[in-house]
């Protein structure tokens, strides 16, 4: 048997972003749950986030990120010989998204197949993208976190509604002579899948889906200190000190969860830190890829630049690896 031959490693070649065009503030947010615009922010860093239109679906905003992405990495989509979706708002259970996605784009030959990883999502696509190419499985792929959770929101539960939102990242990942995504880091906790869970039951409320319920304070706990501490160990895999990060971008579920990460990190004024939250609201596995989109158009994100992504959520699970921005 020949040995697999495939690239000496991978990178990112370019990044792509769609945000819903409808904007929920915090104020019209307390007309849907009891609260105040100022404890959601003082909770979470949220002002406002993105909820999807009838029109934008999960296909149309994957495509349109998507299309960005693959035009900034400056290949053709026949090209992509990979397509991995990470989703858990695609609400059918077979065929998934990824194939649909793959044919759309004009490149309905490739490998496509949808992952469940939640808010890790995107790092656990990311991994597997890297792993194969270097292998020679494939040679390009693209990787597409994309979520509608406006739709799976429990409304009547006020600690959690105004949490969640839609929107949709992409990368195009190819072959690199150079090291451009570190190796991965990541685990689970299935003794704590009770603490996020959206149940199929025999009576589906609402629209006939399922509805997100998260018990808060172990998520916070567990992401504020079990994770934080396996930061660490990601930029020692990926053989970088602290010092020498550039950006680093977690998963935009909560500014306080952000912040203890940047403790246990004990990061250096210098390094640039992803808060998309503010403005987007918690998008699961779209949430990184969007975020990087922001700080690029903030200017605050430039080619070249080392930064660590870090995914987390139901499961419990959690994934992330150092990359350098295309």
């Amino acid at each position: 048997m020949q040995a697999p031959a495939g690239a000496p490693y991978s990178r990112i070649l370019g990044f792509g972003a769609y945000r819903p065009s409808r904007v929920v503030s915090n104020e019209e947010m307390c007309t849907i749950i009891e609260s105040t615009p100022e404890w959601i922010e003082q909770r979470t860093g949220i002002t406002e986030r993105r909820w999807s239109t009838k029109e934008e679906t999960l296909a149309v905003m994957s495509e349109s990120a998507s299309r960005q992405a693959i035009e900034r990495a400056g290949i053709a989509p026949e090209q992509i010989d990979l397509v991995i979706v990470a989703t858990v708002s695609h609400h059918q259970i077979t065929p998934g998204l990824a194939p649909q996605l793959a044919y759309a784009l004009g490149a309905g030959t490739a490998a496509a197949y949808d992952i469940s990883a939640a808010c890790a999502g995107f790092c656990h696509a990311l991994a597997q993208a890297d792993a194969l190419i270097r292998t020679g499985a494939a040679t390009h792929a693209l990787v597409v976190g994309a979520e509608r959770l406006s739709q799976i929101t429990e409304f009547s539960d006020r600690s959690t509604a105004f949490l969640f939102a839609d929107g949709a990242g992409a990368a195009v990942v190819g072959p690199s002579d150079t090291p451009g995504i570190g190796p991965v880091v990541w685990g689970s906790d299935g003794a704590s899948a009770e603490v996020i869970h959206a149940p199929l039951t025999t009576e589906w409320e609402g629209e006939g889906l399922p509805k997100l319920k998260m018990d808060g304070q172990p998520v916070f706990k567990w992401a504020s200190t079990s994770v934080a501490r396996k930061t660490v160990e990601m930029l020692d895999r990926a053989g970088i000190t602290v010092d020498e990060l550039e950006v680093f971008i977690p998963h935009q579920a909560n500014n306080r969860i952000t912040d203890a990460m940047i403790r246990t990190l004990r990061l250096p004024e210098h390094v640039t830190v992803a808060r998309d939250i503010k403005k987007q609201g918690n998008t699961s596995a779209a949430s990184i890829p969007l975020a990087i989109e922001t700080l690029y158009a903030e200017g605050q994100g430039h080619s070249g630049q080392v930064a660590l992504i870090v995914g987390f959520g139901a499961g419990l699970v959690y994934a992330g690896q150092v990359i350098v921005l295309p």
